[in-house]
């Protein structure tokens, strides 16, 4: 919490309310209150609006983009979300809801803090998403199943593809933040690499019939990979062993074992996002960094010429061409996401500048 004493101003003698965390220190810093912000109690504060027509129609089809890629193993839901550009707001979101929930049981001014919190949390873009990515899922599961499947190398190749064009996110971000030590942020990189290419590197088997209690720890894990660029939840459930069984859950519309799953996803996302937003907050350029490496290194897992039994790697084989040209499908795809993102989000701003302009 945000403890305030007084002090003589400097000119005019009067005591005014001054924040100690700001006069401790000479230089900037974020100062956090635990757990809702000061700021966000004040009912003039900004809040998130209404999304016209195009820019929910547009949330829709990024939640189905998300969901889409927490389907397919060794793609990230974050690594999407980063490409089209909702990934700081839906992080912020996150990090403003578990604000709520700890406010309802921490600290004073309970009700009004929690309140707060929950009138920041952009509560449409988490519902289009939301909409989107269970769309995705519930329709989608079983032909993205069948063409992973029934055409490893050129899904694997297509992905590729898609991921390797979708770091270029991240380091932009990156270059256009400033600070961090070229060296530092080198090691990061390469740190960020070799934990995703070892994680990958994992052999991958499948549970028959997994317990509730498993599948509730292993949604808490692979959940994270929901906001956390270059990791797949999808190949965390599979090295777990419960990538097909919760497959199968939703194609068989297996309730309790939906339900346990959300539960524990639930859990793990709220122990997670408030770490992470805290990282962007306070850390940005070498949060980004490794998120990177993180991508780099999660390419391994889509290499199109594997084993996934044994994990292990090979060389080329005589289909090389039209994965290949799978590989660069991939890579125009998300470009062109890129760019129809930017020019979305341009007309939006315009949208919303307009009103302001006449007036």
């Amino acid at each position: 919490m945000s403890v305030e004493s007084s002090r003589p101003d400097s000119e005019s003698g009067d005591p005014r309310p001054v924040d100690p965390a700001s006069s401790a220190h000479a230089h900037p810093e974020s100062v956090h209150h635990d757990p809702v912000a000061d700021s966000d109690l004040d009912p003039a504060s900004p809040v998130p609006t209404r999304p016209g027509p195009i820019e929910a129609v547009g949330n829709v089809v990024r939640g189905a983009l998300i969901g889409m890629a927490e389907l397919v193993p060794g793609i990230s839901g974050g690594t999407v979300a980063l490409v089209v550009g909702v990934y700081p707001r839906l992080l912020d979101t996150g990090a403003h809801i578990v604000d709520g929930m700890r406010s309802a049981v921490l600290g004073k001014d309970r009700a009004a803090r929690t309140k707060a919190a929950f009138r920041h949390a952009d509560w449409w873009l988490l519902g289009m998403l939301a909409l989107g990515m269970l769309a995705m899922v519930f329709t989608m599961a079983g032909v993205l199943g069948s063409f992973v499947e029934n055409q490893p190398e050129i899904s694997s190749g297509l992905f590729f593809g898609m991921v390797a064009m979708s770091i270029f996110v991240p380091l932009n971000m990156a270059r256009r933040t400033p600070g961090g030590r070229t060296w530092a942020l080198a090691l990061m990189l390469i740190v960020g690499a070799v934990l995703a290419f070892s994680l990958t590197s994992l052999p991958r088997g499948e549970i028959g019939d997994p317990s509730y209690l498993l599948v509730f720890v292993a949604a808490a894990v692979a959940i994270c990979a929901l906001v956390l660029p270059g990791m797949s939840g999808s190949f965390l459930l599979m090295a777990m062993g419960l990538y097909a069984p919760t497959m199968n859950a939703v194609s068989d519309r297996n309730i309790p074992y939906i339900l346990v799953f959300a539960a524990g996803a639930f859990v793990g996302i709220a122990l997670f996002v408030k770490v992470l937003d805290r990282l962007m907050e306070d850390f940005r350029k070498p949060t980004l960094i490794v998120m990177v490496g993180l991508m780099i290194g999660s390419l391994r897992a889509l290499w199109p010429w594997r084993d996934d039994e044994v994990g292990s790697v090979f060389g080329p084989d005589d289909n090389w061409p039209v994965v290949v040209a799978a590989a660069i499908g991939g890579a125009i795809i998300v470009a062109v996401v890129i760019f129809a993102e930017h020019r979305l989000a341009s007309r939006v701003e315009a949208a919303k500048d307009a009103p302001a302009a006449q007036a």
